[in-house]
């Protein structure tokens, strides 16, 4: 990691930010204030807070480590600093894993066993081998649950790709001031369809990062 690499840091699983390193010596890595990738809001982490961390490298490989954050730090901009991983810390992990980007797409949710009935919606981020999406009001899902999707994806080429998949329900996360949320990974999918889905992912994430540089 050099000093203006893009870190992406998650918080027990569910917020996701954005920040960049400003500077590094031997024991942290400095970076400016994290910003919300969905809210755009700042976020100054309280000290001692355990963070997932990734990025990717110059040769395009992606890496993942855990980190703590060990309090603000005095700089020329608002930063804090991060506890440095060691070598063997830092986990190379597969591009289809990691490029889950936060967007919404259109969505139609259909129960494999009828348990509820079906409903329309929008993912809050997808990938290659999963995605999240919001859970209408009035809607009971259960982890474990199967259902089939069908995906449509608005490519930069302007077509429109539908894909249908099935998948199992890992996660449901109830926000009391917020929109709750399931997450899902694929269990059935066509090799070709999810193609398309990471096709997609790099366009969106190759858009926000030309955003960035901006």
């Amino acid at each position: 990691m050099k000093i203006g690499t893009i870190l992406r840091l998650e918080e027990n699983n569910k917020e996701k930010f954005r920040c960049k390193i400003i500077e590094k010596n031997e024991r942290h890595l400095i970076i400016d204030y994290p910003i919300n990738i969905k809210s755009k809001k700042t976020r100054v982490f309280k000290k001692d807070t355990i963070l997932t961390a990734s990025y990717v490298d110059e040769d395009n490989a992606v890496y993942r480590f855990k980190t703590v954050v060990k309090g603000k730090h005095k700089l020329n901009v608002p930063a804090l600093s991060l506890q440095i991983p060691g070598q063997d810390e830092i986990e190379r992990i597969q591009r289809r894993e990691y490029v889950r980007i936060d967007t919404a797409v259109d969505l139609a949710v259909h129960s494999k066993n009828n348990t509820f009935a079906p409903f329309t919606t929008v993912s809050s981020d997808i990938s290659g081998g999963g995605l999240s999406f919001i859970i209408p009001r009035g809607v009971n899902l259960e982890e474990t649950e199967t259902v089939t999707l069908l995906i449509v994806l608005h490519m930069n080429s302007g077509e429109y790709q539908y894909i249908g998949v099935e998948g199992e329900i890992v996660r449901v996360i109830n926000n009391p001031n917020a929109a709750n949320i399931a997450s899902l990974k694929y269990t059935s999918i066509t090799k070709p369809s999810q193609q398309h889905i990471i096709r997609y992912c790099f366009e969106v994430q190759r858009e926000q990062r030309q955003k960035e540089l901006q």
